[in-house]
């Protein structure tokens, strides 16, 4: 059975949504590098670190949680361990894997962090669409997540 083909509409709502993905993430990543702070990817990290409290998470967990490949997630974990944003405790049901455990810096940057993002993503979403439009965009983008 041959593969249908998206409408005219479908192609633009796609790159549309491709665009402005792109173009909401240059704006939070370049407010935080002006304010001198590090990547989205370190935010999202420690965030879902912290949402996971004090048993903390797999590599493998953040993999699957961030949608970051593999090789991306062990690097970044060496550098907010590196930064004293987190610490690697060894696994208990599995004495050779590993937990990654947030600190109290890794909580401190996640509350540096989080104005200058919020303020972006408003910038970026919320100053340009009235709350309707919000409210319906959401809805639409958890149709197409879901």
């Amino acid at each position: 059975m041959a593969a249908s083909l998206p409408s005219d509409a479908t192609i633009l709502a796609w790159a549309r949504l491709v665009r402005a993905h792109t173009a909401a993430m240059a704006e939070v990543e370049q407010a935080l590098k002006a304010a001198d702070l590090p990547s989205l990817s370190w935010y999202d990290v420690l965030l879902e670190l912290r949402r996971a409290g004090a048993a903390g998470l797999r590599p493998v967990e953040i993999e699957s949680r961030l949608l970051i490949a593999q090789h991306n997630v062990s690097r970044l974990i060496d550098r907010l361990e590196q930064a004293g944003l987190v610490r690697r405790e060894r696994c208990a049901e599995d004495g050779r894997g590993q937990v990654v455990i947030l600190e109290e810096g890794g909580r401190a940057l996640l509350r540096r962090m989080w104005p200058v993002y919020g303020a972006a993503i408003e910038r970026a979403v919320g100053s340009r669409l009235s709350a309707q439009e919000v409210e319906r965009l959401a809805d639409l983008l958890g149709k197409l997540a879901s």
